[in-house]
Protein backbone atom coordinates (compact mmCIF):
# COMPACT_ATOMS: atom_id res chain seq x y z
CA UNK A 1 0.00 0.00 0.00
CA UNK A 2 1.55 3.04 -1.06
CA UNK A 3 1.78 6.38 1.23
CA UNK A 4 -0.94 8.30 -0.54
CA UNK A 5 -3.34 5.16 -0.17
CA UNK A 6 -2.57 4.95 3.46
CA UNK A 7 -3.39 8.91 4.30
CA UNK A 8 -6.25 8.51 2.32
CA UNK A 9 -7.47 5.47 4.14
CA UNK A 10 -6.42 7.64 7.49
CA UNK A 11 -8.17 10.74 6.68
CA UNK A 12 -11.35 8.17 5.73
CA UNK A 13 -11.23 6.79 8.98
CA UNK A 14 -10.70 9.71 10.95
CA UNK A 15 -13.92 11.57 9.25
CA UNK A 16 -15.90 8.38 10.12
CA UNK A 17 -15.27 8.30 13.50
CA UNK A 18 -15.63 11.74 14.50
CA UNK A 19 -19.57 11.61 12.73
CA UNK A 20 -20.32 7.64 14.47
CA UNK A 21 -19.27 8.42 17.80
CA UNK A 22 -22.40 9.25 20.05
CA UNK A 23 -23.03 10.28 24.08
CA UNK A 24 -23.89 7.79 26.42
CA UNK A 25 -26.83 7.22 28.05
CA UNK A 26 -26.06 9.93 30.86
CA UNK A 27 -25.31 12.49 28.03
CA UNK A 28 -28.98 11.60 26.83
CA UNK A 29 -30.25 11.87 29.87
CA UNK A 30 -28.45 15.30 30.52
CA UNK A 31 -30.06 16.33 27.17
CA UNK A 32 -33.64 15.72 27.90
CA UNK A 33 -33.18 17.24 31.40
CA UNK A 34 -31.78 20.60 30.20
CA UNK A 35 -34.30 20.66 27.57
CA UNK A 36 -36.77 20.32 30.30
CA UNK A 37 -35.07 23.26 32.16
CA UNK A 38 -35.09 25.92 29.26
CA UNK A 39 -38.55 26.83 28.67
CA UNK A 40 -37.61 30.37 27.95
CA UNK A 41 -35.91 29.20 24.79
CA UNK A 42 -39.14 27.29 23.20
CA UNK A 43 -40.27 31.04 21.74
CA UNK A 44 -40.57 31.61 18.16
CA UNK A 45 -39.47 34.98 17.13
CA UNK A 46 -41.35 35.07 13.77
CA UNK A 47 -42.46 38.42 11.88
CA UNK A 48 -45.22 38.98 10.36
CA UNK A 49 -45.23 38.12 6.40
CA UNK A 50 -46.91 41.64 5.26
CA UNK A 51 -43.91 43.43 6.65
CA UNK A 52 -40.32 43.68 4.66
CA UNK A 53 -37.79 41.45 6.71
CA UNK A 54 -34.08 42.33 7.52
CA UNK A 55 -31.32 40.76 7.10
CA UNK A 56 -30.14 38.77 10.41
CA UNK A 57 -34.06 38.74 11.58
CA UNK A 58 -34.62 36.22 14.24
CA UNK A 59 -37.45 33.55 13.08
CA UNK A 60 -37.09 30.86 15.81
CA UNK A 61 -35.26 29.61 18.45
CA UNK A 62 -35.06 25.77 19.30
CA UNK A 63 -33.01 23.86 22.32
CA UNK A 64 -31.39 21.17 20.60
CA UNK A 65 -28.75 19.88 23.52
CA UNK A 66 -27.76 20.99 27.02
CA UNK A 67 -24.61 19.39 29.26
CA UNK A 68 -23.50 20.00 32.79
CA UNK A 69 -19.65 20.61 33.15
CA UNK A 70 -19.40 16.79 33.76
CA UNK A 71 -21.63 16.22 30.57
CA UNK A 72 -19.57 19.14 28.23
CA UNK A 73 -15.98 16.83 29.64
CA UNK A 74 -17.27 13.23 28.68
CA UNK A 75 -18.73 14.68 25.43
CA UNK A 76 -15.48 16.32 24.23
CA UNK A 77 -12.94 13.56 25.66
CA UNK A 78 -14.82 10.83 23.88
CA UNK A 79 -14.14 12.33 20.75
CA UNK A 80 -10.42 12.69 22.19
CA UNK A 81 -10.75 16.49 22.35
CA UNK A 82 -9.14 18.18 25.67
CA UNK A 83 -11.10 18.73 28.36
CA UNK A 84 -8.68 21.10 30.71
CA UNK A 85 -10.81 24.24 29.67
CA UNK A 86 -14.11 23.01 30.74
CA UNK A 87 -15.57 25.42 33.61
CA UNK A 88 -19.09 25.86 33.00
CA UNK A 89 -22.09 23.57 31.70
CA UNK A 90 -23.73 24.54 28.10
CA UNK A 91 -26.66 24.94 26.51
CA UNK A 92 -27.09 25.33 22.66
CA UNK A 93 -30.37 26.65 20.19
CA UNK A 94 -30.75 26.36 16.77
CA UNK A 95 -31.69 29.61 15.31
CA UNK A 96 -33.78 30.02 12.05
CA UNK A 97 -33.01 33.82 10.77
CA UNK A 98 -33.35 35.75 7.53
CA UNK A 99 -30.46 36.29 5.31
CA UNK A 100 -29.84 36.78 1.51
CA UNK A 101 -28.40 33.72 -1.12
CA UNK A 102 -25.32 34.65 -3.19
CA UNK A 103 -27.90 36.50 -5.58
CA UNK A 104 -28.69 38.78 -3.02
CA UNK A 105 -32.36 37.18 -2.89
CA UNK A 106 -34.25 36.61 0.21
CA UNK A 107 -33.00 33.11 1.99
CA UNK A 108 -33.85 31.40 5.42
CA UNK A 109 -30.58 30.18 7.13
CA UNK A 110 -29.72 28.22 10.35
CA UNK A 111 -26.86 27.99 12.98
CA UNK A 112 -26.31 27.07 16.69
CA UNK A 113 -26.37 29.83 19.43
CA UNK A 114 -24.13 28.33 22.86
CA UNK A 115 -24.33 29.44 25.96
CA UNK A 116 -22.30 28.82 28.94
CA UNK A 117 -24.60 27.77 32.12
CA UNK A 118 -23.18 30.27 34.50
CA UNK A 119 -19.86 32.58 33.88
CA UNK A 120 -19.83 37.07 33.39
CA UNK A 121 -23.48 37.75 32.54
CA UNK A 122 -22.75 40.01 29.14
CA UNK A 123 -20.63 37.62 26.79
CA UNK A 124 -18.09 38.03 24.21
CA UNK A 125 -18.65 36.00 21.41
CA UNK A 126 -16.74 33.45 19.57
CA UNK A 127 -17.88 33.18 15.94
CA UNK A 128 -16.76 29.82 14.94
CA UNK A 129 -17.37 28.68 11.24
CA UNK A 130 -17.32 24.76 10.32
CA UNK A 131 -15.28 23.02 7.47
CA UNK A 132 -16.47 21.05 4.79
CA UNK A 133 -19.80 19.01 5.09
CA UNK A 134 -21.80 17.31 2.18
CA UNK A 135 -24.04 16.09 4.33
CA UNK A 136 -26.38 19.07 5.64
CA UNK A 137 -27.16 16.95 9.00
CA UNK A 138 -23.79 17.36 10.11
CA UNK A 139 -24.19 20.81 10.20
CA UNK A 140 -23.63 22.48 13.72
CA UNK A 141 -27.31 22.87 14.51
CA UNK A 142 -28.73 19.78 13.03
CA UNK A 143 -25.96 16.89 14.84
CA UNK A 144 -24.66 16.50 17.89
CA UNK A 145 -21.51 15.38 16.25
CA UNK A 146 -18.07 16.77 14.83
CA UNK A 147 -19.56 20.27 14.16
CA UNK A 148 -20.44 20.87 17.97
CA UNK A 149 -17.01 20.51 18.93
CA UNK A 150 -15.80 24.03 18.87
CA UNK A 151 -19.01 25.67 20.12
CA UNK A 152 -18.63 23.27 23.57
CA UNK A 153 -15.11 24.16 23.80
CA UNK A 154 -15.20 27.67 23.61
CA UNK A 155 -18.56 28.06 25.55
CA UNK A 156 -17.53 26.02 27.87
CA UNK A 157 -14.84 28.43 28.57
CA UNK A 158 -17.36 31.17 29.20
CA UNK A 159 -18.34 32.42 25.77
CA UNK A 160 -21.08 32.43 23.92
CA UNK A 161 -20.61 30.68 20.20
CA UNK A 162 -22.68 31.57 17.35
CA UNK A 163 -21.90 28.78 14.79
CA UNK A 164 -23.53 29.21 10.92
CA UNK A 165 -24.74 26.04 9.26
CA UNK A 166 -23.47 28.49 5.72
CA UNK A 167 -26.74 27.94 3.44
CA UNK A 168 -28.17 24.91 2.71
CA UNK A 169 -26.59 23.24 5.20
CA UNK A 170 -28.39 21.97 8.56
CA UNK A 171 -32.51 22.90 8.30
CA UNK A 172 -31.57 25.30 5.41
CA UNK A 173 -32.83 25.09 1.97
CA UNK A 174 -31.99 24.65 -0.81
CA UNK A 175 -28.24 23.24 -2.13
CA UNK A 176 -24.84 24.84 -0.28
CA UNK A 177 -23.11 26.94 -2.32
CA UNK A 178 -19.78 25.86 -1.35
CA UNK A 179 -16.88 27.63 -1.39
CA UNK A 180 -18.77 31.05 -2.16
CA UNK A 181 -17.09 33.39 0.29
CA UNK A 182 -19.36 36.45 0.02
CA UNK A 183 -22.50 34.57 0.70
CA UNK A 184 -20.98 32.91 3.57
CA UNK A 185 -20.09 35.97 5.27
CA UNK A 186 -23.62 37.42 4.80
CA UNK A 187 -24.83 33.96 6.21
CA UNK A 188 -22.22 34.55 9.37
CA UNK A 189 -22.81 37.98 9.61
CA UNK A 190 -26.03 37.80 10.13
CA UNK A 191 -26.08 34.49 12.19
CA UNK A 192 -24.11 37.25 14.65
CA UNK A 193 -27.27 39.43 14.34
CA UNK A 194 -29.90 36.44 15.21
CA UNK A 195 -27.77 35.42 17.65
CA UNK A 196 -27.72 38.89 19.36
CA UNK A 197 -31.46 39.01 19.32
CA UNK A 198 -31.68 35.42 20.77
CA UNK A 199 -29.39 36.04 23.53
CA UNK A 200 -31.17 38.69 24.49
CA UNK A 201 -34.39 37.40 24.63
CA UNK A 202 -32.65 33.72 26.80
CA UNK A 203 -31.18 36.87 29.54
CA UNK A 204 -27.19 36.45 27.86
CA UNK A 205 -26.76 39.56 26.22
CA UNK A 206 -23.71 39.76 23.82
CA UNK A 207 -20.70 42.79 24.31
CA UNK A 208 -20.86 42.51 20.71
CA UNK A 209 -16.56 41.26 20.90
CA UNK A 210 -16.05 38.82 18.25
CA UNK A 211 -13.27 36.34 18.67
CA UNK A 212 -13.21 34.77 15.09
CA UNK A 213 -12.12 30.91 14.21
CA UNK A 214 -13.27 28.74 11.76
CA UNK A 215 -11.61 25.20 11.06
CA UNK A 216 -11.04 24.17 7.44
CA UNK A 217 -13.53 25.53 4.75
CA UNK A 218 -14.33 27.82 7.79
CA UNK A 219 -10.75 28.72 8.63
CA UNK A 220 -11.20 30.29 4.73
CA UNK A 221 -14.28 32.13 5.90
CA UNK A 222 -13.34 33.10 9.31
CA UNK A 223 -10.96 35.80 7.70
CA UNK A 224 -13.05 37.18 5.44
CA UNK A 225 -15.77 37.35 8.33
CA UNK A 226 -12.70 39.37 10.03
CA UNK A 227 -12.10 41.38 7.18
CA UNK A 228 -16.27 42.65 7.02
CA UNK A 229 -16.58 43.12 10.43
CA UNK A 230 -13.16 45.37 10.75
CA UNK A 231 -15.16 47.33 7.07
CA UNK A 232 -18.08 48.25 9.50
CA UNK A 233 -20.58 45.27 8.11
CA UNK A 234 -22.18 46.15 11.36
CA UNK A 235 -21.71 48.38 14.28
CA UNK A 236 -22.94 45.85 16.80
CA UNK A 237 -19.63 43.67 16.40
CA UNK A 238 -16.16 44.63 16.87
CA UNK A 239 -13.40 42.27 15.63
CA UNK A 240 -11.18 40.97 18.52
CA UNK A 241 -9.00 38.76 16.96
CA UNK A 242 -8.27 36.23 14.23
CA UNK A 243 -7.25 32.38 14.69
CA UNK A 244 -8.46 30.30 11.97
CA UNK A 245 -7.16 26.77 11.69
CA UNK A 246 -6.04 24.91 7.72
CA UNK A 247 -8.12 26.76 6.15
CA UNK A 248 -7.87 26.97 1.97
CA UNK A 249 -6.98 30.67 1.29
CA UNK A 250 -4.90 30.09 -1.72
CA UNK A 251 -7.16 28.39 -4.05
CA UNK A 252 -4.94 29.78 -7.32
CA UNK A 253 -1.17 29.48 -5.57
CA UNK A 254 -1.67 26.59 -3.22
CA UNK A 255 -5.24 24.46 -2.81
CA UNK A 256 -5.66 23.47 -6.72
CA UNK A 257 -2.40 23.08 -8.08
CA UNK A 258 -1.89 20.24 -4.71
CA UNK A 259 -4.72 18.42 -6.26
CA UNK A 260 -2.72 17.60 -8.80
CA UNK A 261 0.95 17.42 -7.34
CA UNK A 262 -0.05 14.64 -4.56
CA UNK A 263 0.24 17.08 -1.21
CA UNK A 264 -3.92 16.43 -1.27
CA UNK A 265 -4.79 12.85 -0.98
CA UNK A 266 -7.13 11.23 -3.23
CA UNK A 267 -10.06 11.13 -1.14
CA UNK A 268 -10.34 14.65 -0.04
CA UNK A 269 -9.03 16.09 -3.51
CA UNK A 270 -11.98 13.57 -5.39
CA UNK A 271 -14.82 15.28 -2.99
CA UNK A 272 -13.11 18.83 -2.72
CA UNK A 273 -12.76 19.29 -6.75
CA UNK A 274 -16.23 18.15 -7.63
CA UNK A 275 -17.94 19.54 -4.45
CA UNK A 276 -16.00 23.06 -5.73
CA UNK A 277 -16.52 22.42 -9.55
CA UNK A 278 -20.66 21.71 -9.19
CA UNK A 279 -21.18 24.80 -6.51
CA UNK A 280 -19.46 26.69 -8.34
CA UNK A 281 -20.99 26.25 -12.24
CA UNK A 282 -23.67 27.71 -10.43
CA UNK A 283 -22.35 30.84 -9.87
CA UNK A 284 -19.78 31.60 -12.55
CA UNK A 285 -19.44 30.44 -16.30
CA UNK A 286 -17.40 27.46 -15.58
CA UNK A 287 -19.22 24.33 -17.61
CA UNK A 288 -22.81 24.60 -19.45
CA UNK A 289 -22.66 20.34 -19.22
CA UNK A 290 -21.20 18.62 -16.68
CA UNK A 291 -19.56 16.40 -19.38
CA UNK A 292 -17.46 19.20 -20.27
CA UNK A 293 -15.38 18.73 -16.96
CA UNK A 294 -16.37 15.11 -16.35
CA UNK A 295 -15.56 11.61 -18.02
CA UNK A 296 -18.57 9.47 -18.31
CA UNK A 297 -20.19 7.79 -16.54
CA UNK A 298 -19.61 10.55 -13.69
CA UNK A 299 -20.77 13.33 -15.64
CA UNK A 300 -24.19 11.86 -15.80
CA UNK A 301 -23.97 11.48 -11.46
CA UNK A 302 -21.83 14.17 -9.80
CA UNK A 303 -24.35 17.27 -9.50
CA UNK A 304 -27.05 14.59 -7.39
CA UNK A 305 -24.31 13.51 -4.92
CA UNK A 306 -23.77 17.34 -3.63
CA UNK A 307 -27.55 17.33 -2.70
CA UNK A 308 -26.81 17.29 1.06
CA UNK A 309 -28.17 13.95 1.99
CA UNK A 310 -25.10 11.95 0.80
CA UNK A 311 -22.17 10.88 3.02
CA UNK A 312 -18.71 11.28 1.69
CA UNK A 313 -18.27 7.16 1.69
CA UNK A 314 -21.48 7.44 -0.79
CA UNK A 315 -19.83 9.71 -2.94
CA UNK A 316 -16.50 8.54 -3.14
CA UNK A 317 -17.72 4.79 -4.18
CA UNK A 318 -19.46 6.71 -7.27
CA UNK A 319 -16.76 8.19 -8.15
CA UNK A 320 -13.27 7.27 -9.81
CA UNK A 321 -9.91 6.56 -7.49
CA UNK A 322 -8.10 9.99 -8.55
CA UNK A 323 -9.11 13.88 -9.90
CA UNK A 324 -7.33 12.75 -12.87
CA UNK A 325 -9.74 9.91 -13.56
CA UNK A 326 -12.48 12.26 -12.92
CA UNK A 327 -11.65 15.11 -15.35
CA UNK A 328 -11.49 14.92 -18.54
CA UNK A 329 -8.22 15.73 -19.96
CA UNK A 330 -8.97 18.87 -21.46
CA UNK A 331 -10.92 19.97 -18.11
CA UNK A 332 -8.17 18.75 -15.77
CA UNK A 333 -5.33 20.85 -17.84
CA UNK A 334 -7.91 24.01 -17.25
CA UNK A 335 -7.65 23.31 -13.78
CA UNK A 336 -3.95 23.13 -13.95
CA UNK A 337 -3.72 26.41 -16.17
CA UNK A 338 -7.05 28.79 -15.20
CA UNK A 339 -8.61 31.13 -16.81
CA UNK A 340 -12.31 32.75 -17.43
CA UNK A 341 -15.35 31.72 -14.97
CA UNK A 342 -12.75 28.66 -13.69
CA UNK A 343 -10.20 31.39 -12.32
CA UNK A 344 -12.77 33.96 -11.57
CA UNK A 345 -14.36 31.70 -9.18
CA UNK A 346 -10.95 30.69 -7.80
CA UNK A 347 -9.82 34.70 -7.02
CA UNK A 348 -13.50 35.48 -5.70
CA UNK A 349 -12.18 33.04 -2.55
CA UNK A 350 -8.77 34.31 -2.86
CA UNK A 351 -9.12 37.62 -1.40
CA UNK A 352 -9.48 36.94 1.99
CA UNK A 353 -5.75 37.88 3.38
CA UNK A 354 -4.93 40.81 0.98
CA UNK A 355 -5.80 43.23 3.89
CA UNK A 356 -4.57 44.85 7.34
CA UNK A 357 -6.27 43.66 10.40
CA UNK A 358 -6.34 45.97 13.13
CA UNK A 359 -6.20 43.05 15.97
CA UNK A 360 -4.14 39.78 16.64
CA UNK A 361 -3.91 37.07 14.20
CA UNK A 362 -2.37 33.66 14.58
CA UNK A 363 -2.85 31.17 11.86
CA UNK A 364 -2.80 27.52 13.18
CA UNK A 365 -1.86 24.60 10.60
CA UNK A 366 -0.25 21.50 10.35
CA UNK A 367 2.63 20.65 8.46
CA UNK A 368 1.54 16.94 7.45
CA UNK A 369 -1.80 18.13 6.40
CA UNK A 370 -2.98 16.44 2.97
CA UNK A 371 -6.60 17.61 2.59
CA UNK A 372 -5.46 21.47 3.05
CA UNK A 373 -1.36 21.98 2.57
CA UNK A 374 0.45 24.13 5.08
CA UNK A 375 1.61 26.38 2.44
CA UNK A 376 -2.63 27.92 2.59
CA UNK A 377 -1.25 29.17 5.86
CA UNK A 378 1.87 31.11 4.86
CA UNK A 379 0.50 32.55 1.67
CA UNK A 380 -1.72 34.07 3.79
CA UNK A 381 0.90 34.84 6.29
CA UNK A 382 2.77 36.56 3.43
CA UNK A 383 -0.10 38.58 2.43
CA UNK A 384 -0.81 40.04 5.77
CA UNK A 385 2.80 40.52 6.24
CA UNK A 386 2.81 42.66 2.94
CA UNK A 387 0.22 44.88 4.09
CA UNK A 388 1.76 45.82 7.47
CA UNK A 389 0.46 42.96 9.89
CA UNK A 390 2.05 40.89 12.35
CA UNK A 391 0.49 37.51 11.66
CA UNK A 392 1.64 34.08 13.88
CA UNK A 393 1.92 30.58 11.92
CA UNK A 394 1.68 28.01 14.57
CA UNK A 395 3.12 25.25 12.84
CA UNK A 396 1.69 21.92 15.00
CA UNK A 397 3.88 19.87 12.99
CA UNK A 398 3.97 16.19 11.86
CA UNK A 399 -0.27 16.08 12.31
CA UNK A 400 -2.77 15.53 9.43
CA UNK A 401 -5.79 17.70 8.30
CA UNK A 402 -8.52 16.73 11.88
CA UNK A 403 -5.22 16.44 13.60
CA UNK A 404 -4.73 20.03 13.40
CA UNK A 405 -7.78 20.89 14.61
CA UNK A 406 -7.43 18.04 17.53
CA UNK A 407 -4.70 20.44 18.69
CA UNK A 408 -5.29 24.02 17.83
CA UNK A 409 -8.66 23.86 19.00
CA UNK A 410 -7.55 23.94 22.82
CA UNK A 411 -4.57 25.96 22.39
CA UNK A 412 -7.07 28.97 20.38
CA UNK A 413 -9.72 28.70 23.43
CA UNK A 414 -6.44 29.22 25.93
CA UNK A 415 -5.77 32.18 22.94
CA UNK A 416 -8.84 33.87 23.89
CA UNK A 417 -8.65 33.64 27.47
CA UNK A 418 -5.53 35.29 27.39
CA UNK A 419 -6.72 38.11 25.46
CA UNK A 420 -9.73 38.23 27.09
CA UNK A 421 -8.14 38.76 30.49
CA UNK A 422 -5.87 41.90 28.76
CA UNK A 423 -8.29 43.32 27.41
CA UNK A 424 -11.04 42.81 30.17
Amino acid sequence: MSDNTHKTVKSMETRRNWRTRRGSALLAAALLAGLAAAPEATAAASSPTHRPVSRGTLVSVTPVASHDAGGVKRFLAERDMATDSVRYGVRAYRLTYRTVDPYGKAATATGLLTLPVGGRHRLDIVSDTHGTMVNRDYAPSAGEDFGRVPSYLNATAGRAVVAPDYLGLGKGPGRHPYMDTRSSVTASVDMLRAARTAADRLGRPLSGDVYATGFSQGGQVAMALGRALEGGADRHFRLKALAPVSGPYDLEGEEIPALFDGRVNDASGLIYSSYWLVAQSRLHPIYKDPSEAFRAPYASRVEGLYDGTHEEEDILKALPPTVEEMLTPAFAEKMRHPGGGLLDAMRAADHTCDWKPDVPVRLYAGAADTDVPIGNARSCARQLAERGSAVTVVDQGDVDHFGSFKVSAPQVVRWFDALSDTVG
